[in-house]
């Protein structure tokens, strides 16, 4: 039996239910392309490979090679390599297929990095189904005004619909995280809100949420600030904002005019 590495961040998911129900939060057909993170064991590539879809799954750990090269065939492709340095678009070039998916079960140390780097390639992603610590998902679907609602919020609801679809019990794993999971459902947008400057965009809201206790003012360099000033009074909203209190349409009016 392979015991789960801290160092790759492993939790093995055993409830065959909570595996079900993840690989059918998505109707997938045999034309589409599958790309899983961190298939660990293969429990659930197991599921999804029922979906007669192409498969191809990213593996840091090498030691998974018993478990799940016997799951390669002519659909099913496991890469050993660690996500984040893969140039993913290059890695998918030799297949077609109609829609393409993401389904990952994401270490709680990498979740940012592994989500900035899927949001910001230029493949389309139709849907993402992602499993994330519980307290994370709250951040990804929170609302203006809330104290969940930041950075990543924003960032992912440029392209995505957010919606949380069921808490995962810390015991569905072995071996047990402190904390419970959760699944999420990120959905292509049909129609994405044009950005004049996607770099300087998320630069704008590091600069905005690096201090979440500040006012919006206090966080801005005067100069951003002034013209950030021209738009909050244009839209009358209280000059007094804090990054938490404005909107991703009031986001991108501040940005396409600064930048």
């Amino acid at each position: 039996m392979i015991t789960a590495k801290k160092s790759f961040g492993q939790n093995f998911l055993k409830d065959q239910n909570i595996i079900c129900k993840i690989a059918n939060s998505l109707d997938i057909n045999d034309d589409d392309l599958i790309i899983e993170i961190g298939p660990g064991q293969g429990a659930l590539t197991k599921e999804l490979k029922s979906k007669n879809a192409q498969i191809i799954a990213f593996e840091i750990d090498e030691r998974m090679h018993e478990a799940l090269d016997k799951l390669e065939d002519k659909t099913t492709k496991i890469v050993y390599k660690d996500i984040l340095s893969v140039d993913i678009k290059k890695e998918l070039k030799e297949y077609k297929y109609n829609r393409l998916y993401v389904i990952a079960n994401l270490p709680y140390y990498i979740t940012t990095p592994i989500l900035e780097k899927l949001i910001n390639t230029d493949l389309k992603i139709d849907d993402m189904v992602v499993m994330v610590q519980n307290e994370v998902a709250d951040r990804f679907c929170a609302k203006p005004g809330s104290k969940e609602y930041g950075l990543m919020t924003i960032l992912l609801n440029v392209k995505y619909n957010l919606k949380k679809l069921f808490v995962v019990k810390n015991t569905c794993f072995l071996p047990s995280p402190k904390v419970d999971s959760a699944v999420v459902h990120l959905s292509l947008k049909e129609n994405v809100l044009k950005i004049n400057d996607i770099d300087s965009f998320n630069k704008y809201l590091k600069m905005a949420f690096s201090h979440k206790r500040k006012t919006l003012k206090n966080n801005l360099p005067k100069d951003v600030w002034y013209k950030t000033l021209e738009i909050l009074v244009k839209k009358d909203i209280n000059v007094n904002v804090r990054a938490e209190d404005l909107t991703l349409d009031d986001y991108i009016d501040i940005c396409n005019y600064i930048y």
